[in-house]
């Protein structure tokens, strides 16, 4: 019962009181118990074997169809009303329930798996004073667990100690702002807490203190926020459900008031025959007859529509899981639909937005060029083929690292001074952690991969950065090793847009090592750098969209580093101010540089991301880029990707702050803490200027601006939006966007845990859109025209039927015909249809990629193609009505014995009615063909043995259509109808569209016609990205987010973007919470 009692306190909105503080002991559990705190159980089933039934079905029966046909089966009890038998809407009611039921038990069944798989994980706990091995489930808020390395976190845990000289251990970001101890208030800063999922590495053992479990961590806490997505087909059938149900009350009021006109006309003259009770009057009949037709004529309500949605959405979901053509296999890496609902959203894409670093680019930094003293070195300056550089006199190289320039090597062996500075920079200046498990094997774990980069280009020159603590770096110098103290590390942010650090040499010497953006550093240089900034800036103006960084020192004075070291401690301490006393000191120290050069490193593309891009552009989809990155970053990608062309020579800038730009065509973003163009006043202003541009990127946008972005375009384009990305910063935008695609690339997995779809490279997003995508829809929208068709066909039969039957209810078919109708008889072929079929294949679709427009104008269903649908129905109705009616009018057998009998007439119109099917299908396999004439030859097996002697001795009163099937079927004259009927019911249709073909085709018209003339197009060979040739400039390495340097110097470790398979590291000291002392943390 506390499972429903839950479930119903969730849907009432009763939401738990928000804590504003927890008191707990460390390693009591009997005083933290008191509070009831959460254990460390998760749930995220929804149903257990008791609350299955009754929960399931009720929100089965919020859905509105199904509530309407359980009141249509409560109707068909009452005797007074229906004249259907309650087995013709129970049967479709209790099967569609099943289904459902079904799925959703398979479902919740994986949730119990995943459930139990994760609380039956094993941890060590630490209770009476030893070590028990526990199930997670069991642990308590309090308890201090030990984790072992790659061991997942068990919950959220405060650090107190690990195994590394150091404590490094990796860790993510919480949200607790401070913990009071004994009355003091200590810091409980991010990187003190583990959060429960994170995975421990390079740690042997690390103890912690758990202070949220289970429900209560930040990773259950942020899981339910994801937002149910649907398709504007979907809220386009339900407006169209709605409109079914008015129109459904209307048809009904004109038959019931057509049987009150009856009755007060010709009802007295059948009164001999079937007499009213007493006090039955006309007005009587008339709401009798109402309610009896809302049962007879309940077809017009698509009881079945939602169920045959989800499955041929889940057969569209298995075609790209299946998908050999969008597997990657240097990753292992398949296609996967991660959710079933949204396929044919797929197919109406107007906006792509995308991520740039790994989306576009493959997010592998690779160092180019260099610019050392004014010459320049790398690929520029070497042969096409010319050999690579062979390292093997440096026993320490990383053997995965390329370079061309021979001379390179050359003049750092010869010992140049400044060449050797230069690498010695990059050994230095950074905030890398190296990992060595064996001698020699070096591993880089880097904040970003530019980082990891440069320090790997020194390593192979001769400079390896061996190992660090908070006071020194270990350097290997062309084979002699050397350890500098570290005096000071000036961190990189967003403002500054530089690093430095100060290091003193095993001589004594102080010097101060930065590197940073071009405009940046030049503006801090001494003057006599001058000439060489010149030719260095000549350097820089690289051909090829490389990230550049500009290197420079200093030699500093031991009088004035002592002096500046303690006001610089005095800022770091102090309460108020202390960012800007910091930023002041850094200005003070970092001028007057002398520059040593430039590097260039490559985030080269991902392979086909250029042609996919033109091909997507040829499908009218409007495509922009939001990146981190600055602008001349984005701007050369833009140009490498082919969205922008050395053609659009009018380039303007949009800044989300005062500044404006020249004017152009394309259109950039910049960010800053006040982000103007997206205030509410500005929003409508900025996407009409973006909308008359061809291209439009956004760079320095943050991921909460990538998503109100998307949500802009959303609000005031009403069109269907797709965000792709592959990081944690592109989740927001992804769940922002109608359709979010995450690509399993070198950030992790939080774009893919939170997208509707993923892939492995860019490329794939192409036929992700212009086959499967564009499939789904026509095939969506084909099932909903023929769905709508051959309901309303049927419906409109009775219709007009109860204008010869004096408005009494009776039905053309008979009762089983109405039961199977949609069940049996019609509902595979218009499955097979829907899933099978294809108006072109794949190749043409990439050959004509115009094929994708009428999905993005949604031509193929909306409000009028349903009314068409209802013209068509309307008409077909009246075909198969009266043309069986005038054929069997006053016609004899062949034996001269009457045949117009009311059930020949009926098994005539239904056996009509099937020789409609198949107009629509343009793609016929096997499964079609299958499904087509199997469905036939069910309908006469089942009707032959419905209508047999044997059937009407067992269940008199059930099947009273004796040796009807057999009687009329056995006459040319029926068979001559059936013909007939068919023929009236397709040859004015195809007559219509042949036609309309003619003088007025689609593109798929046209596209077919060539099908059919031409050849199936060869696939277009891959070519390579183009090299560009432009004078823009290259945008700086570095990662756009705060620096770790504070960490660094505080024995406090962070790397927040490890390479692949590698993590994070934090360093944490020991808390003084391992002492067992009454703790309180203050949340905010």
């Amino acid at each position: 019962m506390g499972s429903v009692a839950s479930y119903f306190g969730q849907l009432c909105g009763k939401e738990k009181k928000q804590e504003e503080e927890r008191h707990l002991r460390a390693n009591d559990r009997p005083f933290n118990l008191s509070y009831h705190y959460a254990n460390n159980a998760i749930k995220t089933s929804k149903y257990n074997i008791f609350t299955f039934l009754p929960l399931n079905l009720f929100e089965q029966f919020r859905r509105l169809a199904n509530a309407y046909f359980l009141f249509l089966f409560i109707l068909q009890l009452i005797p007074q009303i229906s004249s259907l038998s309650w087995f013709t809407t129970a049967v479709p009611l209790i099967l569609v329930l099943a289904i459902t039921a079904v799925k959703d038990a398979s479902d919740d069944i994986n949730r119990h798996k995943s459930d139990n798989q994760v609380n039956n994980r094993r941890v060590n706990v630490l209770i009476d004073g030893e070590l028990r091995n526990e199930k997670w489930m069991n642990v308590q808020v309090g308890d201090i667990i030990k984790l072992e390395n790659n061991q997942f976190v068990t919950a959220d845990l405060l650090l107190l100690s690990s195994s590394e000289p150091l404590n490094l251990v990796y860790v993510e970001t919480a949200e607790l702002d401070g913990l009071t101890l004994d009355g003091q208030t200590y810091a409980l800063d991010n990187d003190k807490v583990l959060l429960r999922g994170c995975t421990l590495r390079n740690t042997e053992w690390c103890f912690g203190l758990v202070i949220f479990g289970g429900p209560d961590t930040k990773l259950m806490q942020n899981s339910g926020k994801t937002t149910f997505k649907r398709t504007s087909i979907d809220h386009l059938m339900n407006v169209l459900v709605l409109c079914i149900f008015g129109f459904l009350a209307s048809m009904c009021t004109v038959l019931a008031i057509g049987n009150a006109i009856w009755e007060v006309n010709e009802g007295s003259v059948f009164t001999v025959f079937l007499p009213r009770e007493s006090g039955a009057g006309a007005g009587l009949s008339a709401f009798l007859s109402f309610w009896s037709y809302v049962i007879i004529l309940n077809t017009v309500v698509p009881i079945s529509l939602y169920v045959s949605v989800e499955i041929i959405r889940l057969g569209n979901s298995f075609y790209i899981d299946w998908d050999r053509k969008m597997y990657y296999p240097k990753s292992d890496t398949p296609a996967q639909a991660r959710t079933t609902t949204l396929n044919e959203e797929l197919g109406q894409i107007k906006y792509i937005f995308s991520d740039k670093t790994g989306t576009l680019t493959q997010n592998i930094m690779t160092f180019n060029k260099c610019s050392i003293n004014g010459k320049a070195y790398g690929e520029q300056n070497c042969a096409c083929k010319r050999p690579k550089v062979d390292f093997s006199w440096n026993q320490l190289a990383d053997p995965k690292f390329v370079f061309h320039d021979h001379s390179l090597v050359e003049t750092v062996r010869e010992g140049n001074p400044e060449a050797q500075a230069f690498f010695r920079l990059l050994a230095l200046c950074h905030t890398v952690m190296p990992e060595e498990k064996k001698e020699g094997e070096l591993f880089y774990q880097a904040q970003s991969p530019d980082e990891g980069a440069l320090v790997t280009a020194a390593r192979n020159f001769g400079f390896v950065f061996r190992s660090r603590t908070p006071e020194s770096i270990t350097v290997i110098e062309m084979g002699k090793q050397v350890t500098y103290e570290l005096l000071a590390v000036l961190d990189f942010n967003n403002v500054r847009k530089r690093m430095s650090v100060i290091v003193s040499s095993p001589e004594g010497k102080l010097t101060l090592f930065c590197k940073g953006a071009d405009t940046i550093i030049y503006e801090r240089l001494h003057p006599s750098c001058n000439k060489l900034m010149e030719v260095t800036t000549g350097h820089l103006n690289v051909r090829d969209g490389l990230r550049t960084l500009v290197l420079a020192y200093k030699d500093l004075d031991k009088g004035y580093m002592d002096e500046w070291k303690k006001r610089h401690h005095e800022a770091s301490t102090a309460i108020d101010g202390r960012e800007e006393r910091l930023d002041e000191l850094y200005e003070e120290i970092e001028k007057d540089m002398l520059l040593l050069g430039a590097t260039a490193v490559e985030d080269k593309l991902q392979e086909g991301v250029p042609q996919t891009i033109e091909q997507l552009a040829k499908a009218d989809i409007k495509i922009w880029v939001l990146t981190g990155d600055k602008q001349e970053t984005a701007e050369n990608i833009g140009y490498s990707c082919n969205m922008l062309r050395e053609e659009m020579k009018d380039v303007f800038i949009v800044a989300l702050s005062p500044h404006c730009g020249k004017q152009s065509t394309i259109i950039h973003f910049t960010s800053c803490p006040q982000a103007f163009a997206l205030e509410n006043n500005l929003q409508l202003e900025l996407l009409r200027t973006a909308c008359m541009c061809q291209t439009v990127i956004c760079c320095r946008v943050t991921p909460l601006q990538k998503a109100q972005v998307v949500q802009v375009v959303k609000k005031y384009k009403q069109a269907v939006t797709l965000a792709i990305g592959d990081g944690a910063n592109d989740v927001s935008m992804i769940k922002a966007a109608h359709i979010g695609v995450g690509i399993s690339g070198q950030e992790g997995m939080q774009a893919v845990l939170s997208s509707d779809y993923s892939f492995a490279q860019f490329r794939y997003l192409q036929r992700l859109l212009l086959v499967h995508g564009r499939w789904s829809y026509l095939r969506m929208c084909k099932f909903l025209r023929y769905f709508f068709y051959k309901n309303f066909t049927f419906t409109f039969v009775h219709f007009w039927y109860a204008f010869f039957c004096g408005f009494s209810a009776q039905t053309v078919y008979d009762e089983w015909y109405i039961t199977l109708y949609n069940l049996i008889y019609t509902a595979l072929p218009v499955l097979g249809m829907s899933l099978f079929d294809q108006d072109v294949n794949d190749r043409w679709s990439f050959q004509y990629p115009q094929l994708y427009s009428p999905g993005q104008l949604n031509q193929y269903f909306n409000k009028k193609a349903f009314v068409r649908c209802m013209i068509h129905s309307c008409y077909s109705s009246l075909v198969l009505l009266f043309i069986p009616w005038a054929a069997m009018h006053d016609t004899v057998r062949d034996d001269g014995k009457d045949i117009a009998d009311y059930q020949s007439f009926a098994l005539l119109a239904q056996t009509s009615s099937h020789a409609i099917l198949c107009l629509d299908t343009h793609y016929w396999t096997a499964v079609n063909q299958f499904f087509v004439w199997g469905s036939l030859a069910a309908y006469f097996a089942i009707t032959f043995t419905m209508y047999s002697n044997g059937m009407f001795l067992i269940f008199t009163s059930s099947f009273p259509f004796i040796g009807t099937a057999r009687n009329s079927l056995n006459q040319p004259n029926v068979w001559l109808t059936i013909l007939l009927t068919s023929l009236l019911c397709t040859l004015p249709v195809v007559a219509f569209r042949f036609i309309l073909t003619q003088l007025r085709p689609t593109i798929n018209d046209k596209v077919r016609n060539k099908v059919q003339k031409e050849v199936v197009p060869t696939p277009a060979p891959r070519r390579p990205p183009a090299r560009r040739i432009s004078t823009r400039r290259s945008g700086y390495a570095f990662s756009h987010s705060q620096g770790y340097g504070d960490l660094v110097t505080s024995r406090r470790f962070l790397l927040k973007r490890p390479i692949k398979s590698r993590p994070v590291l934090y360093i944490q000291t020991d808390s003084p919470l391992t002492h067992n002392n009454i703790t309180k943390l203050r949340i905010n």
